[in-house]
């Protein structure tokens, strides 16, 4: 027979495999997201999915609460899936449906547990990513796996594209891991404890860049801050005062030797190209944003901000 489901998401991340599984023949119950918050509201995209099908949408502050448990042992639901949901599900919860709580995690587990797997994919130079489907249990997705899928990280790609791409690519493995647990064939895998590694929540202040790192590790350390909080600096320029600036693109540069003894951080014009001096050689910064602007190629912003010897970034 047909699964009943109670999905439970916030996160553009959901809405693919959500929806794929609203297509499915299992029968979506009930649909769990964050509630609504703050005078300017975020859009939330799974309740706009979930209200579009007439699937009855749950927002409550804390999923924990008794009341709310009751309501979803009413349910009596097969599976909770849950993808980007942004709660902790405590034992009392994860107990409910007949078959458990599945997750639908941004990273190949062990590796990079936490609330932000697919940026520190990119932050940490990963070659190859994927989606994972675990059994949810109390300690920080600790699960057996029950399906895996990989893909490879393109060299300029974002978090935000790399979050869009996964999102779709997991869809055909999260309906298989549905028909398996329908069927009693799926199988589990436990996880590799001596492999974990941890992808906490980024801070705001994560963006700030180090310009003594390498250029390879500055060049993941801004792609996976896209969207947010988004790679930073402050430029000082002589005889101007300190200004911030998003970089939203650089490229690493082979160092060819030339002003070898120039500190990191330091800025120079190499051919109407902005480069920054960093920990093993030069950096181009290919797009950048001053504060208050738009952002902008590299060569346009050496036409405003003349770079003069002397020059220089620093965190901030």
């Amino acid at each position: 027979m047909p699964l009943k489901l109670v999905l439970m998401g916030t996160g553009e991340f959901a809405v693919p495999p959500f929806e794929a599984v609203m297509n499915s023949g299992h029968q979506v119950v009930a649909v769990f997201t964050q509630p609504d918050r703050g005078v300017r509201q975020h859009r939330n995209v799974v309740k706009e999915l979930a209200v579009s099908r007439g699937i009855p949408v749950f927002q409550p502050d804390r999923v924990n609460r008794p009341e709310i448990l009751e309501s979803l042992r009413s349910l009596n639901a097969d599976v909770f899936l849950v993808a980007a949901y942004g709660q902790i599900l405590k034992p009392e919860l994860l107990a409910i449906p007949r078959l458990g709580a599945f997750n639908l995690h941004g990273s190949l587990l062990p590796r990079h547990r936490g609330a932000a797997p697919v940026q520190y994919s990119i932050w940490k130079g990963d070659a190859i990513t994927g989606v994972t489907i675990f059994r949810i249990e109390p300690a920080l997705d600790s699960g057996p796996m029950v399906g895996k899928v990989t893909a490879r990280i393109d060299p300029e790609e974002t978090s935000g594209d790399l979050m869009l791409r996964l999102a779709h690519l997991c869809v055909p493995m999260t309906l298989d891991v549905l028909n398996q647990l329908e069927q009693g064939t799926a199988t589990f895998e436990e996880q590799d404890v001596t492999q974990v590694t941890l992808a906490p929540k980024i801070p705001r202040d994560a963006g700030v860049i180090d310009w003594q790192a390498t250029a390879r590790e500055i060049d993941c350390h801004v792609r996976a801050m896209q969207p947010w909080p988004k790679a930073s600096t402050i430029l000082h320029r002589n005889g101007h005062p300190p200004l911030r600036c998003i970089i939203a693109k650089v490229r690493p540069c082979p160092d060819d030797g030339r002003s070898s003894t120039a500190a990191a951080g330091a800025m120079s014009n190499l051919g109407g190209h902005l480069m920054v001096r960093v920990g093993d050689g030069w950096l181009k910064v290919v797009r950048i944003q001053p504060e208050g602007r738009k952002i902008m190629d590299g060569p346009d912003f050496l036409r405003g901000y003349p770079v003069q010897s002397g020059d220089h970034c620093v965190p901030g």
